[in-house]
């Protein structure tokens, strides 16, 4: 995790309220996060342009099952739901993949298509996994800025969790046409470094 000890942002009177009943859930390279009393989280940013782009996707993915539901935002910062659960990665490294996972992870790509995201891409520990099996997403980033037609940094976690031949079994089975894209440009990408 990313320690700026050099950053300061100025925060309103209701936020520093928040912050002082919440506890302290994780910092990365965008921010830190802290859990509040009522099961929600705030986020805050170090950057006014990343919050507000995750918000936006926020705001465009609100009907959406996967996506948490905002309360409040400001410059730099977001309340939003508590995602429970555990980061997919750290579920796979000790349980492995499902057909049930894998599943539902082809239908969150598919609702990323749906909410015509030009990023149809996530990373693993942006993703948090019910006791159900149903996924959250926690982080989404550029999700329409870039183009990615293809789960690549995705299938590239899954990879290196050694369970990428499963999760492509499920999907050759159960989406064949979104199979054959998907192995061949996550070949391209190991083989040649083709992005």
């Amino acid at each position: 995790m990313n320690e700026d000890k050099n950053h300061y942002i100025q925060l309103n009177s209701k936020v520093e309220k928040m912050l002082r009943t919440s506890e302290f859930l994780g910092s990365g390279h965008n921010g830190i996060v802290y859990l509040l009393p009522n099961k929600r989280v705030i986020k805050i940013f170090k950057d006014k342009k990343v919050c507000s782009g995750e918000y936006n996707i926020f705001v465009k993915t609100r009907k959406s099952k996967y996506f948490p539901n905002v309360y409040e935002h400001g410059e730099y910062y977001i309340v939003r739901d508590y995602a429970g659960g555990q980061r997919l990665d750290k579920y796979i490294k000790r349980h492995g993949i499902n057909e049930v996972i894998s599943l539902n992870i082809i239908k969150l790509i598919e609702e990323f298509t749906k909410l015509k995201f030009n990023r149809l891409d996530i990373r693993c520990k942006d993703l948090y996994l019910m006791d159900d099996f149903s996924i959250n997403v926690i982080d989404p980033k550029n999700n329409y800025s870039k183009n990615v037609n293809y789960p690549r940094h995705l299938m590239k976690g899954l990879n290196n969790l050694g369970v990428i031949d499963e999760f492509l079994s499920v999907v050759s089975e159960k989406r064949p046409k979104t199979y054959k894209l998907w192995s061949f440009k996550f070949n391209q990408y190991l083989e040649k470094n083709i992005k």
